[in-house]
């Protein structure tokens, strides 16, 4: 399995001047966010850590079911993790030590059109 990344970039997270990239397409079965504007989830079953020391702000697309596990803080105050299923995305913000999720295009299913 890979990661590709696009063009690297420098963004300041938590005051600290981190390299990221705007948009990274995961096949590795766990990945940690590292800044990334956009991440496509793209292989069966991928676990996305959110790190807030180098992700501050995130939108992820999922092109097959994935979860989401912030590394500090809870996601909107309450979950430890949240699933979304394929052709779902979420955009979440690192804020006060949780993260939140802001916009979310609700739940997918297959075989509806």
């Amino acid at each position: 399995m890979a990661v590709q990344h696009s063009i690297p970039t420098q963004r300041i997270i938590r005051g600290n001047v981190v390299k990221s990239y705007e948009v990274s397409i995961v096949t590795d079965e766990v990945y940690k966010t590292k800044g990334e504007a956009l991440i496509v989830t793209k292989t069966n079953h991928v676990q996305i850590q959110l790190d807030s020391f180098s992700t501050d702000h995130v939108i992820i697309k999922s092109l097959t079911n994935t979860r989401i596990i912030p590394t500090m803080g809870l996601i909107d105050e309450e979950y430890d993790e949240i699933n979304i299923g394929k052709g779902a995305s979420v955009e979440l913000y690192f804020a006060f030590g949780n993260w939140y999720v802001v916009s979310s295009d609700g739940i997918k299913e297959e075989g509806l059109h």
